[in-house]
C-alpha cells in the first residue's frame, strides 16, 4: 500500500506537504471525526483526497458550487482519478445509472451538493456504497453565522445516520471561533480532531488607503510594486471598465467575471498565469482554483461585503513567501455603496413570497406541482413583466437555493453573438440608405472589437443601454440586419435555469424559511458593519485586526500593514524645512501638481501635503490656472 507522501508525489507532482496536511491525513487514516481549518491556499482538499486513495472504496464530498465540484472532479479526472458528480436537472434514468456506476464502478469520489442528498433514490444507494470517507467541503455553510449560509447543509447528518462508523472530515478557509463550535455540533462530530492554522502571514502586508481618486492611487500602487496583480472589484461593469482603463494606461490587463464565457475565461486565465498580462480585474467569480504563488499584490478597489471574503481575497498574494501586499482603497462613497448593495436590496418576507409567486405563475405551475420541472428563464424579462426590483429579485432567487425551493442556475454560456459578415464600406453604404439602423449598429461597433473578424458574445440589455432604446429593438434591428445579410445573430432567449426542488405551496412554503431569512439578513448587516470597522479601525495593527476577528488572540504587530507603517513614519522626525528646500528646489525647475511633488518626494504623503498646505497660506507657493503650484 502506497502512502499518503508517494501519493503526493505520484498524483500531484509535490516532494512535501504543506503546514498541517500531513497531520490531518492521519488522524482521518486512523478513523477519527476530522475538522480542518486552513486559510486560502492551505490546500484543504488534499486532505480528504489522500486518504480517500489510500482507502478501499469511495468518498462522498458535499460542495455547495456546482463549479467548485466541477474543477475539483477535471482536476481528478486528468490525474486518471475516477470522480464523478450528480448535476441538478438529470432524469430518474441518468440518475438511476450513475449512481450505480458509484455502487459498481469502482469510482473514487462522489460530488453531491446537500439537497441532492435528500433525494430517496440517492440515500438508498449511499446505503449500497463501500463508502471510505465523508468530506464536507465549505463547511462553514452548515453555519447560521457563516459566511455564506446554506440551510441544506443542516441536513448532511443523514450521512451519519446511513453510516455511522465512517469517518467525517469537515474543511473551511474562514470561520471564527463562534463557526467552528456551530460546525462541530451541527455535524455531529464525535470528539473530532481539530486542526487550525493560524491565519498569520507574515510576509503580507495589510494596507488600507483612504483615497479621492482610486484609479489615480491603483497606478501609484502598480508603479511601486512590480510584478503579478489580482484587482477586486465588486461588479461586472467595473471589471471591464477598470480593465480598460489600465491598458490605456500601459498595464496589460484583462477582465475576469461570471458573465465570460467559459473559452474566454480559460484563455484569460492562462494568460495572466504566464505572465503575458500582467492584472486581472475580477469579481469574486475569479478565486476557485488559483495557485499563482508570484502574485505580488491584490488590490481591492471596492470594498467587500465582509471581512471573510476580504481575507480569503486578499490571500491570494504571496504564496511563495516573498513580500506581497493587500491593499483596500476607500473612498467617501464606499459606506453608501456597500449599504446600497448588500443592505438596502435583502429582501423580507413579503418580496420573497411575492416572487416565489410570480415565479410559479411565470411557469404556469399549479398549486402542489412543479417538483423537479426544469425551465429556462430570462431574468430581465421576469423582472420586466412584473416589474420587480432586479437586485431584490436576484436575492431572492439566491435565497430560495440556497435553501432548497429551487435551483437557480446562471448559463452565461447561452449569449446573444454577432458577426457581421460584409466590410466596412458596404456596411457604411447600407447605413446611408438606411439610417434608422444607424444608432444600433455603431452602438455594437463601438462596444465590441472583432466582430467583422468572428462570432463574438453580446449583451442585448447594454447594447439598448448605450443606443438609449428598448432591447426589443435592439432585437427587432439585428433580426433585420440579418435578413439583409448584413450580419449573422444568434440570440438566446434564456440566461438561466429554474428547477424547482418541491411542490407549489406558496405562503406555507415560504413560512417554513422565513426564520432563515431572519437569520441570514442580520448576519449579513453585522458583516458589513465589521468590514466597515476595520477600514476605520486605526489604532491597532490590520494583521492583529483580521486574526482577532478569526478567534486569534495571542498575536504580534506584523510591521507591515498601513498602521505599523504609519507608526513607524510618526516615531521619525520630519523635517519640515528640508521638505520646503526640496519643494522649492523642484518648482524652481518647473511648476508641478501635488501629486507630482509627492512622486518626486522621498517624504510620506501626509506630511507633504501639510508643508504644501502651509507655503500656500504663507504665499510662498501658489496654484495657477492649470492646478499646479507656482514659486510666487
Amino acid at each position: 500500500m502506497s502512502t499518503p507522501l508517494q501519493i503526493l508525489q505520484k498524483y500531484w507532482k509535490y516532494d512535501s506537504f504543506k503546514p498541517l496536511q500531513e497531520e490531518i491525513i492521519h488522524a482521518v487514516l486512523e478513523g477519527n471525526d476530522t475538522f480542518a481549518l486552513l486559510p486560502t491556499g492551505g490546500g484543504k482538499s488534499i486532505c480528504f483526497q489522500i486518504p480517500a486513495l489510500q482507502k478501499d472504496g469511495i468518498c462522498i464530498v458535499i460542495s455547495p458550487l456546482i463549479a467548485l465540484m466541477q474543477d475539483q472532479i477535471k482536476n481528478l479526472q486528468e490525474k486518471g482519478i475516477k470522480a464523478i458528480a450528480l448535476p441538478s436537472g438529470i432524469k430518474y434514468s441518468e440518475l438511476d445509472t450513475l449512481l450505480d456506476n458509484c455502487v459498481y464502478g469502482n469510482y473514487k469520489f462522489l460530488y453531491i451538493s446537500p439537497e441532492r442528498l435528500q433525494q430517496d433514490i440517492v440515500q438508498e444507494r449511499l446505503k449500497l456504497m463501500n463508502i471510505n470517507l465523508i468530506a464536507v467541503d465549505e463547511a462553514h455553510c452548515i453555519s447560521q453565522w457563516g459566511n455564506d449560509f446554506r440551510p441544506s447543509y443542516k441536513k448532511i447528518k443523514i450521512l451519519k445516520e446511513i453510516h455511522p462508523t465512517i469517518p467525517v472530515i469537515a474543511l473551511t478557509a474562514s470561520a471564527t471561533t463562534k463557526v467552528v463550535d456551530d460546525i462541530i455540533a451541527e455535524l455531529d462530530l464525535f470528539q473530532p480532531k481539530i486542526f487550525r492554522q493560524s491565519f498569520f502571514r507574515p510576509n503580507l502586508g495589510y494596507l488600507v488607503a483612504h483615497v479621492i481618486d482610486k484609479n489615480h492611487k491603483l497606478i501609484q500602487i502598480l508603479e511601486k510594486h512590480q510584478g503579478s496583480s489580482i484587482v477586486y472589484v465588486r461588479n461586472r461593469k467595473s471589471a471591464v471598465e477598470l480593465s480598460d482603463f489600465l491598458n490605456a494606461s500601459g498595464y496589460t490587463a484583462a477582465y475576469y467575471h461570471g458573465g465570460v464565457d467559459a473559452e474566454d475565461k480559460t484563455k484569460r486565465f492562462h494568460q495572466w498565469m504566464n505572465e503575458d498580462v500582467r492584472v486581472m480585474v475580477a469579481t469574486n467569480a475569479f478565486g476557485m482554483g488559483i495557485d499563482k504563488p508570484n502574485v505580488r499584490t491584490v488590490i481591492h478597489y471596492t470594498i467587500p461585503e465582509s471581512i471573510e471574503s476580504y481575507f480569503q481575497e486578499a490571500g491570494r498574494a504571496g504564496r511563495d513567501g516573498e513580500p506581497s501586499f493587500a491593499f483596500l482603497l476607500k473612498n467617501e462613497n464606499d459606506e453608501r455603496r456597500l449599504n446600497n448593495q448588500f443592505i438596502k436590496v435583502l429582501p423580507d418576507i413579503d418580496a420573497v413570497k411575492l416572487v416565489y409567486r410570480k415565479l410559479c405563475n411565470y411557469f404556469q405551475i399549479s398549486y402542489g406541482e412543479g417538483e423537479q420541472s426544469v425551465h429556462d428563464f430570462n431574468f430581465n424579462a421576469f423582472c420586466k413583466t412584473y416589474e420587480l426590483n432586479t437586485l431584490v429579485t436576484y436575492n431572492t432567487l439566491q435565497f430560495l437555493d440556497r435553501c432548497g425551493v429551487i435551483r437557480f442556475m446562471q448559463r452565461f454560456s447561452k449569449k446573444s453573438s454577432v458577426h457581421i459578415l460584409t466590410t466596412g464600406n458596404h456596411l457604411l453604404e447600407f447605413l446611408d440608405k438606411n439610417p434608422k439602423h444607424e444608432l444600433i449598429t455603431k452602438a455594437i461597433l463601438r462596444t465590441y472589437s472583432g466582430v467583422f473578424d468572428e462570432e463574438v458574445s453580446i449583451s442585448i440589455l447594454l447594447i439598448a443601454s448605450k443606443a438609449g432604446v428598448a432591447e426589443s429593438e435592439v432585437v427587432m434591428v439585428l433580426n433585420t440586419l440579418q435578413d439583409s445579410g448584413i450580419l449573422e445573430f444568434n440570440h438566446s432567449l434564456s440566461d438561466a435555469e429554474i428547477i424547482f426542488l418541491v411542490p407549489r405551496e406558496d405562503d406555507h412554503t415560504i413560512n417554513r424559511i422565513k426564520h432563515h431569512l431572519i437569520e441570514q439578513n442580520g448576519n449579513k448587516i453585522k458583516k458589513v458593519e465589521a468590514i466597515l470597522q476595520f477600514t476605520e479601525h486605526t489604532t491597532s495593527c490590520k494583521s492583529r485586526q483580521l486574526l482577532r476577528y478569526f478567534g486569534e488572540e495571542n498575536t504580534k504587530d506584523c510591521g507591515i500593514c498601513s498602521f505599523c507603517l504609519q507608526k513607524k513614519q510618526n516615531r521619525a522626525k520630519i523635517d519640515v524645512n528640508k521638505i520646503q528646500e526640496d519643494i522649492i528646489r523642484l518648482l524652481r525647475e518647473k511648476n508641478l501638481s501635488s501629486r507630482d511633488l509627492i512622486a518626486q518626494l522621498a517624504y510620506p504623503e501626509k506630511s507633504t501635503l501639510e508643508v504644501i498646505r502651509t507655503m500656500n497660506e504663507h504665499q510662498i507657493i501658489k496654484i495657477n490656472h492649470d492646478n499646479h503650484y507656482q514659486l510666487l
